[in-house]
């Protein structure tokens, strides 16, 4: 197998039930910074979390009186999702549900919140899961997308295939500029891997539907 078919294989639902299927943690369980920040502001409502992975995020709003949908094409990870929510106390204000976010619809469904952090699609694809996502927002709400951007390329920290990691930029395209105000921005912050500190770039994509 090549490595770019390695690569690919990497961004298939097996590949992560097999990583959420091992023991330990995969992610630190806190919520995304950038919605506890944007987030904070915010009057609970309905939340959909998209990638939601072990469902730190989702656990978060839930617990900050969110009623919240979680979806991830991991069963693995839905599973330890639920179980941490449980533990939590918020299972009844979460619903886990198994989709791949390659081709979600919303299908007439609208929330107060769209977020997704660090759902990244091969092939270009979050351009049509973003605009899907805009498609998810209920008037007045927002929608919050956030990812690696391409100035990480260089840290040698995110996969080296074009058309995965993108700048808040591209995915604006993907949203009505007549019914969103639409703010996009590159945010610095610090990671920490194997003890050394790299500073990374996040793409945020920030929209308000009026």
């Amino acid at each position: 197998m090549s490595h770019a078919e390695i690569t690919r294989e990497m961004f298939e639902q097996s590949s992560w039930d097999e990583r959420y299927g091992g023991d330990g943690h995969i992610w630190s369980g806190r919520p995304n910074a950038v919605l506890a920040r944007e987030a904070a502001a915010l009057t609970p409502g309905r939340a959909v979390d998209l990638g939601c992975g072990e469902g730190g995020d989702a656990i978060w709003l839930a617990e900050r009186g969110w009623q919240v949908t979680a979806a991830d094409f991991s069963g693995a990870g839905l599973a330890r999702a639920a179980a941490h929510g449980a533990e939590r106390g918020v299972a009844d204000r979460v619903e886990w549900r198994q989709a791949d976010l390659r081709t979600w619809r919303p299908e007439g469904e609208q929330w107060d919140l769209v977020t997704s952090h660090f759902l990244h699609l091969l092939d270009d694809g979050m351009l049509e899961a973003t605009r899907q996502m805009a498609d998810a927002v209920a008037p007045g709400g927002t929608l919050l997308v956030v990812g690696h951007h391409p100035d990480d390329a260089h840290t040698g920290l995110r996969w080296s295939m074009p058309g995965v990691l993108f700048a808040a930029e591209e995915l604006a395209q993907a949203v009505d500029p007549d019914l969103f105000d639409v703010h996009t921005e590159a945010r610095e912050r610090r990671e920490t891997r194997d003890g050394v500190e790299h500073v990374v770039t996040d793409a945020v994509l920030l929209a308000r539907r009026r």
